[in-house]
């Protein structure tokens, strides 16, 4: 969701005539866009932010943004704390920025937020929805991007629409929970009704969508990725934690035997999908016992992709208020090398099963000389061969692969 944002701010930017530069120190506007979800995060803003202070000094004219999760509704301690910032904008609100832009640069600024339009690649974001009703213990996300509020399916189409005509072959819907999407419009949709939408739109060839939510995870929605022909084969379904008690205190909402059920579910209906997940060591009053839970989770439902963190306590979140970050750092470390460890097993296993097959690949950039995409399952393939083939689904038969990525040799064009 950041990473959209950073796009739409850019694309307005780039309309108003600025270009972006990697240095910092030489652009004459630098944004940080924040993510609090961890404190190393936070961290690595704050660090940015007082490196930021002296090219301030030397250049007064020089703009400073603070944008994100970091920044809530009073700033007030932000501003006492970064005086040499000039903006402060909560998640989605560009305005500030882009209005003191204009006034720098004596133009009319109506009109350059919208729809992602400047330098679109061959992959893009596309939020449907911001913010979060569900309020899990461990979570600032709800106190920082506000409640869910949904955008209209002809509006999410009409973006689509803009982002094919300018060559855009694949979108990721996004959301902190997707498959909340359409909860709170006047009409009785879901995300599976977007789904079949999007999937009208010519030149689109691939839809994923991120990040749902166990409790949401509709049968419309499942039937929707079995059935239409561009929505690919992958879901992203965090877990959190394997036992019962640690997700009551998350306030999860499921148990595990309720998760296990969907996830049979899923399989079942679509038997080529590959699973994602996400999940969270050391939360407050986390045991050994409970933790193996979790281990066992990963062992028998297999996984394609495990994104492990240890818990870190956030100001503000319910688990700061009513429980104790009781874990050590000690153990939060070893559980999480547990499970990262356990998972590169799972992921060299999975991958290795797919050597000699010949699958679909969308051509998306070169790296480290050599041609890079997806396939529909979400997995990194190199493509000898296909350094020409940017933009374009190409066949790839695998010779070679790893954990975290496959390499084929291209074959011909999909």
């Amino acid at each position: 969701m950041n990473k959209a944002d950073s796009e739409r701010l850019e694309s307005a930017m780039e309309q108003m005539g600025l270009i972006s530069t990697p240095s910092p120190t030489n652009a004459d506007i630098v944004v940080l866009n924040s993510c609090v979800v961890r404190q190393s995060a936070e961290d690595k803003v704050v660090g940015m932010l007082e490196s930021l202070k002296g090219g301030k000094n030397s250049n007064p004219d020089k703009i400073i943004a603070l944008m994100g999760c970091m920044v809530g509704p009073n700033t007030t301690s932000l501003e006492k704390r970064f005086p040499h910032v000039d903006v402060m904008m909560p998640p989605q609100q560009y305005d500030p920025l882009i209005e003191l832009i204009g006034d720098r640069m004596d133009i009319d600024t109506e009109g350059c937020i919208g729809p992602l339009t400047a330098n679109p690649t061959v992959a893009a974001y596309v939020p449907i929805i911001h913010g979060c009703d569900k309020f899990c213990s461990f979570c600032i996300i709800p106190y920082r991007r506000g409640r869910e509020v949904s955008r209209t399916i002809n509006d999410i189409v009409r973006e689509t629409k803009l982002l094919a005509d300018r060559g855009v072959k694949e979108i990721t819907l996004l959301g902190q929970n997707v498959d909340s999407y359409g909860h709170d419009l006047p009409e009785n949709i879901d995300l599976g009704d977007l789904l079949y939408a999007v999937n009208e739109i010519d030149s689109i060839e691939r839809i994923r969508f991120l990040t749902s939510h166990p409790n949401d995870m509709s049968d419309h929605i499942i039937d929707a990725v079995a059935n239409l022909d561009k929505v690919c084969e992958n879901i992203n379904l965090p877990f959190q934690a394997g036992d019962d008690e640690v997700l009551s205190r998350m306030r999860r909402g499921y148990s595990n035997s309720h998760y296990r059920k969907l996830i049979e579910k899923i399989r079942s209906q679509i038997p080529n999908v590959s699973l994602n997940t996400d999940l969270i060591v050391g939360f407050c009053g986390e045991t050994d016992l409970q933790f193996e839970r979790t281990l066992e989770m990963l062992r028998e439902v297999r996984f394609d992709k495990v994104h492990a963190a240890a818990y870190s306590n956030r100001d503000g979140t319910i688990a700061s208020r009513k429980m104790e970050d009781d874990v050590s750092l000690e153990d939060k470390k070893s559980r999480l090398k547990a499970v990262q460890e356990l998972q590169t097993d799972i992921q060299t296993e999975i991958n290795r099963k797919l050597y000699d097959q010949t699958m679909q690949v969308l051509v998306e950039g070169i790296k480290r000389g050599k041609a890079h995409g997806r396939n529909r399952n979400d997995k990194l393939v190199y493509v000898e061969g296909g350094e020409d083939s940017i933009g374009e689904v190409v066949n790839a038969r695998i010779h070679k692969t790893s954990p975290w990525s496959l390499t084929g040799l291209k074959e011909s064009v999909a």
